[in-house]
Protein backbone atom coordinates (compact mmCIF):
# COMPACT_ATOMS: atom_id res chain seq x y z
CA UNK A 1 0.00 0.00 0.00
CA UNK A 2 1.70 3.28 -0.76
CA UNK A 3 1.53 5.85 2.03
CA UNK A 4 -0.44 8.77 -0.05
CA UNK A 5 -3.29 6.14 -0.01
CA UNK A 6 -3.50 5.80 4.07
CA UNK A 7 -6.53 7.93 5.44
CA UNK A 8 -6.27 10.74 7.72
CA UNK A 9 -7.33 8.26 10.90
CA UNK A 10 -4.21 5.72 9.44
CA UNK A 11 -1.73 8.59 9.20
CA UNK A 12 -2.42 9.41 12.61
CA UNK A 13 -2.27 5.83 14.08
CA UNK A 14 1.61 5.78 12.16
CA UNK A 15 2.57 9.12 13.68
CA UNK A 16 1.95 7.54 16.91
CA UNK A 17 3.12 4.62 16.62
CA UNK A 18 6.43 5.85 15.09
CA UNK A 19 6.71 8.45 18.50
CA UNK A 20 6.25 5.69 20.32
CA UNK A 21 9.06 3.11 19.02
CA UNK A 22 11.71 6.82 19.06
CA UNK A 23 10.62 7.77 22.83
CA UNK A 24 11.81 4.03 23.65
CA UNK A 25 14.60 3.83 21.89
CA UNK A 26 16.13 7.34 23.53
CA UNK A 27 15.09 6.22 26.93
CA UNK A 28 17.50 2.88 26.54
CA UNK A 29 20.12 4.97 24.73
CA UNK A 30 19.84 7.73 27.75
CA UNK A 31 20.16 4.93 30.55
CA UNK A 32 23.06 3.39 28.70
CA UNK A 33 24.50 6.36 28.33
CA UNK A 34 24.28 7.35 32.25
CA UNK A 35 25.71 3.85 32.95
CA UNK A 36 29.03 4.76 31.21
CA UNK A 37 29.25 8.37 32.10
CA UNK A 38 31.29 9.37 35.16
CA UNK A 39 29.81 10.22 38.37
CA UNK A 40 29.70 13.81 37.89
CA UNK A 41 27.53 13.93 35.39
CA UNK A 42 25.17 11.51 36.56
CA UNK A 43 24.91 13.64 39.39
CA UNK A 44 24.18 16.65 37.43
CA UNK A 45 21.34 14.83 35.45
CA UNK A 46 20.21 14.02 38.82
CA UNK A 47 19.75 17.71 39.97
CA UNK A 48 18.44 18.47 36.56
CA UNK A 49 15.61 15.61 37.23
CA UNK A 50 14.78 17.03 40.95
CA UNK A 51 14.63 20.82 39.55
CA UNK A 52 11.78 19.78 36.64
CA UNK A 53 9.75 17.96 39.03
CA UNK A 54 9.47 20.81 41.51
CA UNK A 55 9.01 22.67 38.76
CA UNK A 56 6.03 20.61 36.79
CA UNK A 57 4.88 19.24 40.37
CA UNK A 58 2.16 21.69 40.85
CA UNK A 59 0.37 20.01 38.24
CA UNK A 60 1.14 16.12 38.71
CA UNK A 61 -1.32 14.41 41.34
CA UNK A 62 0.43 14.00 44.90
CA UNK A 63 0.67 10.89 44.78
CA UNK A 64 3.13 10.71 41.68
CA UNK A 65 5.25 13.65 43.02
CA UNK A 66 5.38 11.49 46.51
CA UNK A 67 6.63 8.31 44.86
CA UNK A 68 9.36 10.57 42.36
CA UNK A 69 10.89 12.69 45.54
CA UNK A 70 11.07 9.76 47.58
CA UNK A 71 12.94 7.71 45.29
CA UNK A 72 16.00 9.36 44.74
CA UNK A 73 19.01 7.86 42.62
CA UNK A 74 21.98 7.10 45.66
CA UNK A 75 24.97 9.16 45.36
CA UNK A 76 28.18 7.83 44.64
CA UNK A 77 29.31 8.46 48.55
CA UNK A 78 25.59 6.82 49.49
CA UNK A 79 27.29 3.65 47.45
CA UNK A 80 30.38 3.91 48.96
CA UNK A 81 29.46 3.82 52.77
CA UNK A 82 27.36 1.00 51.83
CA UNK A 83 29.97 -1.10 50.23
CA UNK A 84 31.97 -0.49 53.33
CA UNK A 85 29.47 -1.30 55.80
CA UNK A 86 28.27 -4.53 54.26
CA UNK A 87 31.67 -5.45 53.40
CA UNK A 88 33.18 -4.61 57.62
CA UNK A 89 30.41 -6.56 59.03
CA UNK A 90 32.07 -9.90 56.49
CA UNK A 91 35.46 -9.29 57.44
CA UNK A 92 37.04 -11.92 59.64
CA UNK A 93 40.39 -12.99 61.38
CA UNK A 94 41.41 -16.11 61.96
CA UNK A 95 43.46 -17.13 64.82
CA UNK A 96 44.97 -20.50 66.43
CA UNK A 97 42.55 -22.62 68.43
CA UNK A 98 44.83 -21.67 71.49
CA UNK A 99 45.64 -18.06 70.41
CA UNK A 100 45.67 -15.90 73.32
CA UNK A 101 44.85 -12.12 73.33
CA UNK A 102 48.64 -11.29 72.25
CA UNK A 103 48.98 -13.55 69.41
CA UNK A 104 48.41 -11.75 65.83
CA UNK A 105 46.03 -13.25 63.68
CA UNK A 106 47.28 -15.70 60.78
CA UNK A 107 44.98 -14.31 58.16
CA UNK A 108 42.25 -11.62 57.11
CA UNK A 109 39.14 -13.40 55.99
CA UNK A 110 35.82 -12.77 54.57
CA UNK A 111 32.30 -14.52 55.48
CA UNK A 112 29.97 -15.81 53.00
CA UNK A 113 26.89 -15.85 54.52
CA UNK A 114 24.52 -18.40 52.34
CA UNK A 115 27.46 -20.69 52.21
CA UNK A 116 27.98 -20.48 55.90
CA UNK A 117 31.76 -20.44 54.66
CA UNK A 118 35.16 -18.35 55.63
CA UNK A 119 37.06 -17.67 52.12
CA UNK A 120 40.83 -16.66 53.34
CA UNK A 121 44.69 -17.21 52.11
CA UNK A 122 46.82 -19.20 54.01
CA UNK A 123 50.77 -19.78 53.38
CA UNK A 124 51.58 -23.71 54.07
CA UNK A 125 49.62 -26.19 55.26
CA UNK A 126 46.09 -24.78 56.45
CA UNK A 127 44.83 -25.55 60.39
CA UNK A 128 42.37 -28.06 60.64
CA UNK A 129 40.39 -25.69 63.24
CA UNK A 130 40.31 -21.56 63.76
CA UNK A 131 39.09 -19.50 65.88
CA UNK A 132 37.23 -16.60 64.15
CA UNK A 133 36.60 -13.31 65.10
CA UNK A 134 34.37 -10.69 63.24
CA UNK A 135 34.69 -7.23 63.56
CA UNK A 136 32.32 -6.16 66.17
CA UNK A 137 33.86 -8.90 68.74
CA UNK A 138 31.23 -11.82 67.98
CA UNK A 139 33.64 -15.28 67.12
CA UNK A 140 33.14 -18.82 66.34
CA UNK A 141 34.94 -22.07 65.65
CA UNK A 142 35.58 -22.84 62.51
CA UNK A 143 36.84 -26.21 60.41
CA UNK A 144 38.80 -26.74 57.52
CA UNK A 145 36.98 -27.72 54.29
CA UNK A 146 38.96 -27.41 51.30
CA UNK A 147 41.91 -25.72 50.06
CA UNK A 148 43.45 -24.82 46.24
CA UNK A 149 46.09 -22.88 45.30
CA UNK A 150 46.78 -21.02 49.09
CA UNK A 151 43.12 -20.41 48.86
CA UNK A 152 41.13 -22.46 51.76
CA UNK A 153 37.86 -22.40 53.00
CA UNK A 154 36.28 -23.20 56.32
CA UNK A 155 32.95 -23.92 57.44
CA UNK A 156 31.04 -22.20 60.39
CA UNK A 157 28.62 -24.84 62.46
CA UNK A 158 26.64 -22.46 64.12
CA UNK A 159 25.94 -19.21 62.80
CA UNK A 160 23.89 -17.74 66.09
CA UNK A 161 25.11 -14.76 67.37
CA UNK A 162 26.99 -13.48 64.44
CA UNK A 163 26.64 -10.14 62.47
CA UNK A 164 23.92 -10.27 60.10
CA UNK A 165 25.13 -9.54 56.50
CA UNK A 166 24.61 -9.51 53.31
CA UNK A 167 25.45 -12.10 50.63
CA UNK A 168 27.19 -10.91 48.31
CA UNK A 169 27.58 -11.48 44.61
CA UNK A 170 30.40 -13.10 43.04
CA UNK A 171 32.10 -11.09 40.33
CA UNK A 172 33.64 -13.06 37.63
CA UNK A 173 37.02 -11.25 36.24
CA UNK A 174 35.61 -11.29 32.37
CA UNK A 175 33.54 -8.39 33.84
CA UNK A 176 35.72 -6.17 35.52
CA UNK A 177 37.11 -2.84 33.74
CA UNK A 178 40.31 -0.82 34.37
CA UNK A 179 39.65 2.08 36.33
CA UNK A 180 36.46 0.84 38.10
CA UNK A 181 36.55 1.64 42.06
CA UNK A 182 36.95 -1.12 44.39
CA UNK A 183 36.97 -1.22 47.87
CA UNK A 184 38.12 -2.92 51.30
CA UNK A 185 38.23 -3.06 55.05
CA UNK A 186 41.22 -4.55 56.33
CA UNK A 187 41.75 -6.78 59.87
CA UNK A 188 42.35 -3.60 61.76
CA UNK A 189 38.68 -2.05 60.84
CA UNK A 190 39.83 0.46 58.27
CA UNK A 191 38.80 1.29 54.92
CA UNK A 192 40.48 2.22 51.90
CA UNK A 193 39.55 2.87 48.30
CA UNK A 194 41.02 2.49 44.86
CA UNK A 195 40.83 1.40 41.34
CA UNK A 196 41.25 -1.56 39.30
CA UNK A 197 44.78 -0.71 37.44
CA UNK A 198 45.75 -3.94 35.51
CA UNK A 199 44.15 -6.83 34.58
CA UNK A 200 46.24 -10.06 33.71
CA UNK A 201 45.74 -13.76 33.52
CA UNK A 202 46.86 -14.60 36.80
CA UNK A 203 44.06 -11.96 38.76
CA UNK A 204 44.34 -8.01 38.82
CA UNK A 205 46.13 -5.03 40.36
CA UNK A 206 44.69 -2.30 42.19
CA UNK A 207 45.49 1.24 43.31
CA UNK A 208 45.10 0.13 46.66
CA UNK A 209 47.80 -0.03 49.54
CA UNK A 210 49.64 -3.39 50.11
CA UNK A 211 46.77 -5.72 51.94
CA UNK A 212 47.19 -8.59 54.35
CA UNK A 213 46.48 -12.06 52.64
CA UNK A 214 42.74 -12.79 52.36
CA UNK A 215 41.66 -9.42 52.77
CA UNK A 216 38.83 -9.17 50.10
CA UNK A 217 37.58 -6.34 47.89
CA UNK A 218 34.34 -5.24 46.58
CA UNK A 219 32.76 -3.07 43.75
CA UNK A 220 30.62 0.12 44.72
CA UNK A 221 27.29 -2.74 44.77
CA UNK A 222 29.02 -4.69 47.71
CA UNK A 223 30.15 -7.55 45.07
CA UNK A 224 33.03 -9.23 46.07
CA UNK A 225 35.63 -9.16 43.09
CA UNK A 226 39.04 -10.46 44.62
CA UNK A 227 40.68 -11.32 47.28
CA UNK A 228 44.45 -10.47 48.59
CA UNK A 229 47.05 -12.59 47.18
CA UNK A 230 49.10 -10.93 50.36
CA UNK A 231 52.36 -11.20 47.65
CA UNK A 232 54.64 -7.95 47.65
CA UNK A 233 53.05 -7.14 44.11
CA UNK A 234 50.09 -6.95 45.46
CA UNK A 235 48.07 -9.43 43.12
CA UNK A 236 44.13 -9.61 43.95
CA UNK A 237 43.08 -13.62 42.97
CA UNK A 238 39.75 -12.38 40.93
CA UNK A 239 36.79 -14.14 42.75
CA UNK A 240 36.68 -17.18 39.67
CA UNK A 241 38.86 -18.98 42.17
CA UNK A 242 36.24 -18.75 45.09
CA UNK A 243 33.64 -19.31 42.65
CA UNK A 244 35.52 -22.64 41.68
CA UNK A 245 36.64 -23.60 45.45
CA UNK A 246 32.89 -22.95 46.78
CA UNK A 247 31.81 -25.98 43.83
CA UNK A 248 34.19 -28.65 44.41
CA UNK A 249 32.07 -31.35 46.43
CA UNK A 250 35.31 -33.29 47.89
CA UNK A 251 36.88 -32.29 50.72
CA UNK A 252 39.90 -32.84 48.90
CA UNK A 253 43.58 -30.51 49.35
CA UNK A 254 45.46 -29.99 46.19
CA UNK A 255 48.72 -29.24 46.20
CA UNK A 256 49.77 -25.33 47.64
CA UNK A 257 51.62 -22.97 46.32
CA UNK A 258 53.84 -20.78 48.03
CA UNK A 259 53.02 -17.22 49.15
CA UNK A 260 54.43 -14.73 50.29
CA UNK A 261 51.91 -13.11 53.63
CA UNK A 262 52.06 -9.67 55.04
CA UNK A 263 50.85 -9.63 58.98
CA UNK A 264 47.23 -9.09 59.70
CA UNK A 265 46.23 -5.37 60.17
Amino acid sequence: MDIEELTKSQLLLLMILVSFITSIATGILTVSLLDQAPPIVTQTVNRIVERTVKTVAPSLPATVVKTIISTPAPSTEDLVTSALSSQSARTVLLYGVSANAKTPALSVGAYLPKAKMIVTVLAGTPPSKTKTEFLNGASATTTFERSHNGMALYSIADTTGLPKASTPDLVLQKNLKLGETVLSVRGNGSATTGIVSHITGKGFYTTLPTLSAGTTVVDLSGNLIGISSGNKDRLFVSADAIVTLLAQKNATTTSETSATTTPAT
